[in-house]
């Protein structure tokens, strides 16, 4: 079977003396909080827009300090940080790369949590320039409805993949190390090109997202909505869980993979006209091959992952 991916061999945990998080929500949060556990990281400073936020980290041991981006005490987080993850949504990632170039350290490691690789490459790679080369990019295949310090939870990533996507200017040592961090919150790291990401993440997470939102929207402005929703079961809680995520984040996402999701998304409308076409029509075997087709993908699909 072809697969463009390739795991990683266990690596040892690294040990970081000061993290820089910028972005306190469920995906950083969760990150700190696992690396803590794992008594990989002994300070971890946060900073995001809010100060309301960034005190809830505090308090919910998500952060142990927080530095406001516009202070000296951020300047002075990000000159002393062994690793800096950047946990906001992936549209800010050239505004908070800028910010940050002047003071990076030589030896500091950048990492990310983004949903999109190709963008945050671009925009990290025009506000950074040679630094670029201390930036592995990662994406933690993992989360909640729900979202903000509250949500993050230390055990999120046992047993979940994640994705780390190297360029050509990283060195492998480096790597490395984001790597052997993401395993030591219990997670199956993977080795995956920036393009492959793209495409295959707007196909099993963008795409889902974009139809949840579509369909929630729908339901709710039907003249039926009330009623369509106390009627509503399990299948639409399941279908529509994730139309509950960040609004921001996923607006980021659906513009920075735009082609990627616009030609999954075509795909899909296609399927969907070509099923729409067999009902009017009354073609029940036509209905009968698309839906036994599907269930036995699906039901395959859940077999195999019963077996990893």
């Amino acid at each position: 079977m072809n697969t463009h991916m390739k795991i990683f061999p266990a690596l040892p945990a690294p040990k970081i003396n000061n993290l820089l998080l910028i972005g306190a929500g469920l995906i950083g949060g969760s990150l700190t909080l696992a690396l803590k556990h794992a008594g990989v990281v002994r300070h971890v400073i946060g900073s995001g827009r809010s100060a309301t936020v960034m005190d809830e980290a505090v308090r919910l041991g998500v952060v142990d300090v927080a530095a406001h981006r516009d202070s000296p005490e951020f300047i002075h987080a990000v000159k002393t940080a062994d690793v800096i993850v950047l946990a906001m949504p992936v549209g800010q990632t050239r505004t908070v790369c800028e910010l940050i170039a002047p003071h990076i350290q030589p030896d500091t490691l950048i990492t990310d949590v983004g949903s999109t690789k190709t963008s945050v490459y671009n925009d990290a790679h025009a506000a950074l320039g040679d630094k670029i080369a201390q930036f592995v990019l990662a994406h933690p295949i993992a989360g909640r409805e729900i979202n903000g310090p509250a949500a993050a939870l230390a055990d999120l990533y046992v047993n979940k993949k994640v994705m780390i996507c190297p360029h050509a200017h990283n060195h492998t040592a480096d790597i490395d190390t984001i790597a052997a961090l993401w395993q030591a919150t219990g997670a199956q790291v993977f080795e995956l090109s920036l393009a492959a990401h793209d495409e295959i993440f707007a196909a099993v997470s963008h795409l889902p997202h974009v139809l949840a939102y579509a369909l929630m929207n729908h339901v709710a402005d039907s003249d039926l909505s009330v009623d369509k929703f106390a009627m509503a079961g399990a299948g639409f809680r399941d279908f529509t869980r994730i139309a509950a995520a960040s609004p921001e984040m996923w607006r980021d996402v659906c513009l920075a993979n735009k082609e990627a999701i616009l030609a999954e998304l075509d795909g899909y409308l296609s399927h969907v006209q070509e099923l729409r076409n067999d009902i009017a029509a009354n073609r029940s075997d036509e209905i009968l091959m698309q839906f036994m087709k599907a269930s036995e993908k699906r039901l395959g699909w859940g077999r195999h992952l019963k077996n990893e």
